[in-house]
C-alpha cells in the first residue's frame, strides 16, 4: 500500500465533540470532498482543494499526537476509495477507530474493527433522497446512527426512522443532534423525554467550547 494517497484538507487534535467518546482527546483525519451539500453542513471548507498525502505521512502525523482515538471524517470520507485502506492502517498500529459518514455512500468493505457513525440525513437537510438504507442491515452493536435535527419535522420523520429500522436494535446508539443554531439544545431535550425515547441526545461539544471554525 505504499503508493496508496489521499486528498487531506486537515489532520488535528482535539476533544470528540459528538458520539460516543465525546470529550476525549481525538485526532481528527478530515479527508476532503462530499457528493452531498447538506443545509447544515459545518465542513464546506473540506468539499475543495486539500493536499494529497501519502498513506505514510497520514500515519506519521496521526502517532505525533499520541492519542488513543482518531476519528476520519469529512467531507464525506468514503468518496475516496481508498479511505478504507487508511481506516484499515490506522485499526493495524491499535487505534480505536472512528467513521463519521453521511449513509450515502456503501460501507460494505470497511474494516469490521471501525465504530462506524453514519449520519442519516433528515428533509430539512435537502438530502433525504441521498439515504442508503441498504447499510442499515450491515450496522452492528459497535455503530451509531446518528439525527441531526433542524425543526419538528425532522424530529417527527427521526421518530418514524427509529421505528421503521428498529435502530435501538441495530447498533449500539442512536443520537439526536440539535443543527447548531436551528432547534434548541431545550427543544430537543424536552420531545426526548416527553416521548421516552430510547436515544442519546447530544450536543457538539466542541463549539459550545471554541465555537463554529475549523480545526476544533
Amino acid at each position: 500500500m505504499s503508493d496508496i494517497s489521499l486528498r487531506i484538507t486537515e489532520i488535528f487534535c482535539s476533544l470528540q465533540g459528538e458520539a460516543r467518546t465525546v470529550g476525549c482527546p481525538t485526532v481528527f483525519v478530515r479527508l476532503t470532498g462530499c457528493p452531498l451539500r447538506c443545509g447544515y453542513c459545518d465542513s464546506a471548507y473540506a468539499f475543495h482543494g486539500g493536499e494529497r498525502k501519502t498513506l505514510a505521512e497520514i500515519l506519521q502525523k496521526v502517532d505525533g499526537y499520541g492519542a488513543r482515538y482518531v476519528c476520519v471524517t469529512g467531507g464525506e470520507p468514503l468518496a475516496q476509495p481508498d479511505c478504507k485502506h487508511l481506516l484499515t492502517a490506522l485499526c493495524d498500529k491499535g487505534y480505536e477507530v472512528s467513521l463519521e459518514t453521511s449513509g450515502a455512500m456503501d460501507v460494505e468493505e470497511v474494516d469490521e474493527r471501525v465504530s462506524i457513525v453514519m449520519d442519516l440525513k433528515t428533509p430539512a437537510s435537502g438530502e433525504v433522497e441521498k439515504n442508503l438504507y441498504a447499510n442499515i442491515p450491515k450496522l452492528s452493536d459497535k455503530d451509531q446512527v446518528k439525527f441531526v435535527l433542524c425543526d419538528r419535522q425532522d424530529y417527527q420523520w427521526a421518530k418514524m426512522k427509529l421505528d421503521e429500522y428498529r435502530l435501538t436494535n441495530q447498533v449500539g446508539e442512536v443520537l439526536f443532534s440539535p443543527s447548531y443554531e436551528g432547534v434548541t439544545p431545550k427543544e430537543l431535550a424536552e420531545w426526548i423525554l416527553e416521548d421516552k425515547l430510547d436515544v442519546r441526545f447530544q450536543i457538539q461539544l466542541h463549539k459550545y467550547i471554541w465555537g463554529d471554525k475549523p480545526g476544533v
